[in-house]
């Protein structure tokens, strides 16, 4: 007879208790640890306030050895400012907007702000939403690149006590700050480069965007040539100033009865792609045949193969300009309305 042999007890699987998730380390830490009062850690990482080298000393010693980082953004709550400049931006792919994009980044971050970019899809769309979630940030100051920001969310922007500034627009809104270039000075500029190289058959290529930069500069240099009795073919395509548009919109103006000797496109992306149809697929000579002038200077523009005579955008004093009007004190009465006018980069695409 076969002995049941006693089932074994089997012990349950012990349980380890799981840390707890590590918290930050607070100002009350440091400064239990260094000996020294709160508002002294708070005084140690505030630019410009005062506090004496030796309890500098102790709480950045205490700070390092406890791993503590400033929370900026509670320190802003509660005195009103959270240090974040918040970007509008559209068309982020394009050459000229990421040099500017960077360009104000860098300066905003090297005063002491942070940065944050909303991208919106379309520049034609409204900006209002984009500018509804600065405020739920608190932002100090919205910089907005791209779209036409509708009149209720302006005031409601400015009611709430964030600053606007808009770059490149020509809206006729109170209150924000006004960033512009001078556009029409440029192409007039432009149409004197054609005039002094023996241009006469002009053409202007754009798009159908129809922001207020770009239609600046059609309209100042289309209204130049006629009051000189000279008629501007005018070619519009697609609905960015892309390089693909550059392309059509060259095909549509090389492949008709009117062959131009000069062309001014208001971007150089649309310049570089309607000389690489006028050269590859016309065989026409640049500048022998046909002479360009784009806009912005994008660093493609000074590339061998370019070479494009162009008008540069001053990003860097554009970036200054933003830097400084997100910092100021608030004592300013009017809104600044900042105009710079473009320098002209001459290279090798306009005739000497």
């Amino acid at each position: 007879m076969a002995v049941k042999k006693p089932a074994l007890k089997r012990s349950a699987p012990r349980r380890t208790k799981a840390a707890p998730p590590k918290s930050f380390v607070s100002a009350e830490q440091v400064a239990e640890r260094a000996g020294v009062s709160r508002s002294a850690v708070s005084r140690t990482f505030t630019p410009g306030a005062s506090v004496s080298e030796d309890t500098r000393r102790r709480v950045m010693s205490a700070a390092t050895a406890l791993g503590y980082h400033v929370n900026h953004l509670a320190r802003g709550l509660m005195r009103r400012s959270t240090g974040i400049v918040c970007l509008i931006v559209a068309d982020v792919e394009s050459p000229q907007t990421a040099r500017m994009v960077r360009a104000i980044t860098t300066r905003l971050q090297g005063v002491g702000k942070v940065a944050m970019m909303i991208n919106i899809s379309d520049p034609r769309d409204d900006a209002a939403e984009a500018l509804k979630q600065t405020l739920n940030y608190r932002a100090d100051a919205t910089v907005v690149m791209s779209g036409t920001p509708s009149q209720s969310i302006v005031r409601s922007c400015l009611d709430n006590g964030q600053r606007l500034i808009l770059i490149s627009r020509d809206d006729k809104i109170s209150g924000p700050h006004n960033i512009r270039l001078d556009n029409a000075a440029a192409a007039r500029l432009a149409f004197a480069a054609f005039i002094r190289a023996g241009c006469r058959r002009l053409a202007l290529i754009n798009s159908n965007l129809g922001t207020p930069s770009l239609m600046a500069r059609e309209t100042a240099f289309v209204a130049q040539a006629r009051a000189a009795k000279l008629e501007v073919t005018v070619i519009r395509e697609g609905g960015m100033t892309s390089y693909e548009n550059g392309l059509v919109a060259g095909r549509r103006l090389f492949s008709g009865e009117y062959r131009p000797d000069g062309v001014f496109c208001v971007n150089d992306l649309l310049a570089c792609a309607a000389m690489d149809v006028a050269r590859k697929e016309f065989g026409l000579r640049v500048p022998e045949d046909v002479s360009f002038i784009g806009f912005d200077n994008m660093r493609q523009a000074d590339w061998l193969s370019y070479g494009l005579t162009t008008f540069d955008q001053p990003v860097e004093e554009i970036a200054e300009n933003v830097a400084a009007l997100a910092t100021e004190d608030g004592t300013r009465r009017q809104p600044a309305r900042i105009e710079i006018l473009p320098k002209m980069v001459w290279r090798s695409t306009v005739r000497v």
